[in-house]
């Protein structure tokens, strides 16, 4: 079946240099922050007269290649649907309602195949954390063998145009992202930082307190630290901070695509990885991911760029981190490094 079930980077290794330009690439040599970059405006899901999403052609769709391998696979997450799977280009795998899973069959093709390009069976290699059983393949009516996740045969999106999009989620009601466990990618009920104002919601003495808590965004308080922001330096200008205000920082060694934390044993010690965290206003949205480490924690990204805090940092705003070692720099809005010292 030649489909791949470790965990080996192996099989992205010629796409590297492919994907830096989306997911970040060598960016060092910039000098001081770049100007933030504002996301990109999402194209509808909606599709056009009931017609699940291929009434028309997207033959011109930039990056997507006709019956192209997926290679290593990649979690990825998305602040409206949550954690998805993408391929190793970071190039978004959908499902379509329309196929079967037991037993594995496609029902797209002619102009729904242009528009929803299948994704071939071959050499795949299932994602960190992800249970490599659930990949297999499907013979297709023309004979071509294409890679099923979980039974479904996948797809990408034609009027995805860089990695990271999502615009195929929910077209005609019937496409969707996958998750990592095969099913439709969804975002999960409101996380536990929104449980601490439920709990207090049956006592009537507490109500007006938890009412007035959103009141300051901009100085979050002490342990809120679910939300990356934009803060602004006299020497660094714009730059990316934690709920708590302390400066975010990127490290020189690591890479973008595919996404490696570099900092390991005592260098996390002193560099903590900044766990995953909502985007906050100014933000870059392309390539706002979540890294899984080989330590089975999972860690932030701008625009696929491992984040990280410095323990020398003891109050919000201090930014000591900066250009330690030659190889630390705070975070600009757009993902990339401010080397300004």
């Amino acid at each position: 079946m030649g489909i791949k079930r470790g965990t080996t980077l192996a099989a992205v290794a010629a796409v590297v240099a492919l994907t830096a330009t989306a997911c970040g690439g060598d960016d060092y040599k910039a000098a001081d922050a770049a100007q933030p970059v504002a996301a990109a405006s999402p194209q509808s899901n909606q599709s056009k007269s009931g017609d699940y999403g291929y009434g028309t052609p997207a033959s011109s769709a930039a990056g997507v290649g006709a019956k192209s391998a997926a290679g290593q696979l990649a979690v990825a997450d998305n602040e409206k649907i949550g954690s998805f799977l993408a391929d190793s280009s970071g190039r978004t795998l959908y499902r379509f309602d329309k196929d079967t899973a037991k037993p594995p069959k496609s029902n797209c093709e002619g102009d729904c195949e242009k528009t929803w390009p299948v994704v071939a069976a071959g050499d795949a290699t299932a994602a960190a954390g992800m249970d490599p059983s659930l990949l297999g393949e499907v013979v297709r009516g023309d004979g071509t063998k294409q890679l099923t996740i979980a039974g479904w045969p996948a797809y990408r999106f034609g009027k995805d145009a860089k990695a990271g999009d999502v615009n195929g989620q929910g077209v005609g009601g019937v496409w969707f992202a996958f998750a990592p466990d095969g099913k439709k990618a969804s975002k999960a009920a409101p996380s536990a930082s929104a449980a601490p104002s439920a709990s207090a919601a049956p006592s009537a003495s507490a109500a007006p307190a938890a009412s007035a808590a959103p009141a300051t965004p901009e100085a979050p308080a002490e342990g809120q630290d679910g939300r990356l922001s934009v803060a602004k330096d006299p020497k660094l200008g714009d730059h990316i901070v934690d709920g708590k205000g302390m400066t975010v920082y990127r490290f020189k060694p690591d890479t973008a695509w595919p996404m490696v934390s570099k900092c390991t044993g005592d260098c996390l010690a002193k560099w903590p990885a900044v766990a995953p965290a909502e985007k906050g206003e100014g933000i870059i949205e392309k390539n706002y991911l979540v890294l899984d480490r080989p330590d089975g924690k999972k860690q932030q990204t701008v625009n696929c760029w491992p984040v990280y805090t410095f323990s020398g940092d003891k109050k919000p705003g201090d930014t000591n981190g900066q250009g330690v070692g030659g190889t630390w720099y705070a975070v600009a809005p757009d993902g990339k490094p401010i080397t300004v010292k």
